[in-house]
């Protein structure tokens, strides 16, 4: 089954970029591509995506308010950050928005189509240097001090959530614990209402701020 795509990007020549190569790639469909968020909300619903390529800079609702609108609306679809962006406080807020991955415009094709295909298994793929970035702002917000809830995590589940923090998708969390791909499914889910969360990001966020891995 195909991985279906629709792509928010407010450059013309990128968008068409970004639209031919998620045509030519095997296993990916198209399912739109739009060069503002105007209509956002009717363009997901006649046409909904397993994953969302959205621009940061884009108007009239910037990336990161689309990705709140996104998150309620469609609980299911998977949203990539794309950007020419390092501002901390834009990575930060795409990841308290609900992005479940966030990548420079400046990745090679081949990493991005990397990034749509893992993102859609479980995955929470970020440019390297978002990837220091986050756990640095993260580290710098919230201090292990600030703990005053036990989630009851089992060792089992504390463990995949490490390896979720690492930015592991599913099938990598499955063969580094040597359990079956639905069984991490299963953990996940648990993790997900044990820290009162409802998205990777929500449960990766958590276990950051507080310290949990």
């Amino acid at each position: 089954m195909s991985i279906k795509v629709a792509i928010f990007e407010d450059n013309a020549k990128f968008l068409e970029a970004l639209s031919i190569m998620v045509e030519g790639q095997a296993g990916l469909e198209l399912t739109g591509s739009y060069i503002h968020t105007g209509d956002l909300i009717l363009e997901l619903e006649a046409a909904p995506p397993d994953v969302v390529l959205m621009d940061i800079g884009i108007a009239p609702i910037n990336g990161i308010d689309a990705t709140k609108l996104i998150t309620a609306e469609f609980p299911g679809a998977k949203i990539l950050i794309q950007t020419i962006f390092e501002d901390d406080d834009k990575v930060f807020a795409a990841i308290c928005a609900g992005a479940s991955g966030y990548v420079l415009k400046s990745y090679l094709p081949e990493a991005l189509v990397a990034s749509i295909i893992d993102i859609s298994t479980g995955g929470s793929p970020m440019s390297p240097v978002i990837a220091r970035k986050t756990l640095t702002l993260f580290r710098d917000h919230f201090h292990k001090a600030d703990l005053v809830e036990n989630y009851n995590l089992s060792k089992r589940e504390k463990e995949i959530l490490k390896y979720l923090v690492e930015g592991g998708s599913y099938k990598i969390v499955a063969q580094r614990c040597g359990i079956a791909f639905e069984t991490v499914k299963t953990h996940i889910r648990k993790i997900y209402e044990k820290l009162h969360v409802a998205s990777m990001s929500g449960a990766v966020a958590k276990a950051i701020r507080e310290n949990l891995t």
